[in-house]
């Protein structure tokens, strides 16, 4: 994710905050406590990744921005930057791979996802959060995840887009400064199945008449 270089700290003090807290609370609970090796897939400013340690895990956490790992390793963790498609670890290497946040920002996260399974030991578990593909992309105005969204054309095609669709709604946000990926529901879940991972359980989290947040536990 090295387009976030250059606003890590934006990122941690201003954008972060109560919205993106159901999806770590969700990954938590699917997880389970450790100990054990986990792996942060797309760690970020490493601001989940702390909530992880304190629940008895070893993590270790990757990502592509050198800034973004700048706060990570402020925060004491063991971080490695490395592209999501090809990291740099042993088959089998960790006991949990968990990722929050990421298919609306890698490339290919169905690449992502295999090399995930590749590193996480058989029948261990694989856990993911973020945002639902069907309500969050360039087709949908769902301002903060509240009301009902508003739906445009645009739904079916995967693709990179930008501030120049009617999904994006805050000029000063964040998509608007990076861009994201839509990737649709059952591209989404397809993925899981084609890296060789068995899904076990799927929760579409939100507390109003639509979701803004899909989270799930596979296996290897």
């Amino acid at each position: 994710m090295a387009r976030y270089d250059g606003i890590a700290d934006w990122y941690d003090t201003e954008f972060l905050g109560a919205s993106h807290d159901p999806g770590r609370v969700a990954a938590l609970r699917l997880l389970g406590a450790g100990p054990g090796m986990l792996l942060d897939l797309g760690c970020g400013t490493g601001a989940h990744s702390v909530a992880f340690r304190e629940h008895g895990w070893d993590v270790t956490g990757v990502d592509a921005s050198a800034d973004m790992l700048r706060r990570a390793r402020e925060r004491g963790l063991d971080v490695t930057q490395a592209d999501a498609t090809a990291l740099p670890f042993a088959d089998a290497s960790f006991d949990a791979v968990v990722s929050l946040w990421t298919h609306t920002d890698v490339e290919d996260f169905a690449g992502a996802l295999r090399e995930g399974a590749r590193v996480l030991r058989p029948d261990k578990p694989f856990v993911y959060a973020g945002a639902h593909p069907c309500f969050i992309g360039p087709h949908a105005l769902f301002r903060a995840g509240h009301g009902v969204p508003e739906l445009y054309p645009g739904y079916r095609p995967g693709r990179r887009y930008d501030a120049s669709e009617p999904g994006v709604f805050n000029p000063e946000g964040l998509r608007a400064r990076v861009g994201a990926t839509h990737v649709p529901l059952a591209e989404f879940l397809t993925a899981f199945a084609a890296a060789g991972l068995r899904i076990e359980h799927v929760e579409e989290l939100g507390e109003e008449d639509y979701p803004f947040l899909v989270a799930l536990l596979a296996r290897r």
